[in-house]
């Protein structure tokens, strides 16, 4: 079986974990496990279940190293359980580590660890400079973040498909997919508004 893997984070939008499964699936992989949650997560749980479903000779499809893992400790902990599962290991146009006799290529193995340092001093430096921007704005006295979300603000798609989820016509996914947002935004949402008919 050809797993693939796609995270997104909770700050990236629908559409790019969306853009992830085409290309897994243009890939070659059959079954996809989709992941909600920020890479510096120390739990993973669609990873952690597609290890587990995972048997020997299966293949996993991920599209960046950075999707699999914002660390080179986390990255080393996969390694070696797609040694120890004897799976094959495909990073979309770059690297294959192959471990389905049990042994990894040394040469691919020190490949793929190489890209997880970069990709965690890529990470470093970003989170470096969004903080020095944010320091230069805060200094020059702009407000920092995305505005305040308040009931008088919510979008209009959401307010128009919230009764149906109210009287039990959508459920929480079905919310969420026809207003185009994630989970996490939908209950943050249902939130505001119960709070805020609660307090009238």
């Amino acid at each position: 079986m050809d797993y693939g893997y796609s995270r997104c984070s909770t700050n990236e939008t629908r559409q790019d974990i969306n853009r992830q499964v085409r290309e897994l699936k243009a890939a070659g992989a059959v079954e996809i496990f989709m992941e909600y949650e920020h890479g510096d997560a120390k739990v993973k749980s669609q990873q952690a279940q597609m290890f587990a479903q995972a048997q020997p000779g299966d293949t996993i499809i991920v599209l960046e190293v950075s999707r699999l893992a914002r660390s080179t400790q986390q990255l080393c902990e996969i390694i070696e359980i797609v040694r120890q599962k004897h799976l094959r290991l495909v990073i979309v146009g770059s690297i294959t580590l192959d471990c389905r006799n049990g042994q990894a290529d040394p040469m691919s193995e020190a490949f793929l660890q190489m890209a997880g340092v970069f990709s965690q001093l890529e990470l470093a430096m970003i989170r470096s400079r969004v903080r020095s921007g944010m320091a230069n704005a805060r200094a020059k006295g702009k407000q920092i973040g995305r505005p305040q979300i308040t009931v008088d603000n919510l979008p209009s798609g959401f307010l128009r498909h919230y009764p149906a989820y109210k009287s039990g016509h959508l459920n929480i996914s079905e919310l969420a997919r026809v207003c185009d947002l994630s989970r996490t935004t939908i209950y943050k949402y249902i939130d505001l508004l119960e709070e805020e008919h609660q307090g009238a």
